[in-house]
């Protein structure tokens, strides 16, 4: 998206075309696991509700891959840490979930956090196309939507988990089946697959980025769904915000993205709460009783005659 390809610096416009691409790897990779655990292709939920996580699910990736357009990838990135505001949201209006005051606070945090990090960032560094204050502006409103339509589709996720006895497997299969049939037809619509397909046939190392994409994203779906059921949410979360921070600073190393004193204060602030937050959230281990304790050592020396070993 931000990188031009050919000696005519042509740029890939067609953030749908990537969206298909994505789905369309990530569901004949969930069906033939399917098949081959030899577990049920039918549908455990109404089609209507995979529709639902879908349709979302693609505006979610579609506001992902435009805002990169506008927006730095580090600022994109850090950006995506304060999707536990539109989680809380959509968590109590779907979820009827009710939150404490702590979790109020630390999305205050992060969110201000995230503002400070957007609201300052080098002066040349705003959008690759250096069109001021309307890019940034669009830039933001694209990430606005993406956190939004992301946080409907994970607590609508975690609903269908709770409400049906359904796979992993399953749930994915049909999600990305769905996503296949919608972003084809808005292709189709716009126009774009044929224009989408001849750019990556006129130009082999797009086609080569493309098809890098679509299997590391179809292998980060099943990484994702197996952390969250092996090992637990707060783990995820862990790994997640360590991801976030890796992605900045190698984006800074790689794209030579400049960061401002203010970003990095804005950095400080939203990982130091989310590390906080899973520092104070972690169980205490019980402290274990000594055996050599006073009432240990009185009790156990002072058997009656009586007792029998």
């Amino acid at each position: 998206m931000r990188v031009p390809y050919g000696g005519n610096k042509e740029f890939f416009k067609y953030s749908l075309f990537l969206v298909f691409c994505n789905r369309i790897t990530t569901s004949a990779v969930s069906a033939i696991s399917l098949v081959a655990s030899k577990k049920a292709l039918d549908p455990v939920a109404p089609i209507y509700k995979y529709c639902l996580i879908s349709v979302s699910n693609i505006l979610t990736t579609t506001c992902q891959y435009e805002a990169l357009k506008y927006v730095s990838f580090p600022v994109q990135t850090l950006a995506k840490c304060a999707k536990m505001i539109p989680v809380m949201i959509w968590g109590t209006i779907i979820m009827q979930k009710r939150y404490k005051g702590k979790d109020y606070l630390l999305a205050v945090l992060v969110t201000l956090g995230c503002s400070i990090f957007i609201l300052y960032p080098e002066a040349a560094d705003i959008s690759p196309y250096n069109r001021g204050r309307e890019s940034t502006v669009w830039g933001v409103f694209l990430m606005v939507g993406y956190l939004g339509f992301d946080g409907f589709t994970s607590t609508f996720q975690d609903k269908l988990f709770k409400g049906y006895d359904m796979e992993i497997h399953n749930q994915i299969f049909y999600t990305t089946l769905c996503s296949c049939v919608l972003s084809l037809s808005g292709l189709v619509l716009q126009g774009h697959l044929l224009l989408a397909v001849d750019f990556v046939y006129r130009h082999k190392d797009c086609f080569f980025d493309v098809l890098l994409l679509s299997t590391v994203a179809t292998a980060s779906q099943f990484y994702i769904s197996y952390t969250i059921r092996t090992f637990g949410a707060l783990t995820f979360a862990t790994i997640m915000t360590t991801r976030q921070l890796v992605s900045i600073m190698l984006s800074c190393v790689w794209f030579s993205h400049p960061l401002s004193w203010k970003q990095w204060i804005g950095a400080t602030i939203v990982f130091g709460s989310l590390y906080a937050k899973s520092f104070l959230s972690a169980p205490k281990k019980p402290v274990p009783e000594n055996p050599a304790s006073p009432v240990h050592a009185q009790s156990g020396g002072s058997r009656s005659q009586n007792d029998k070993p």
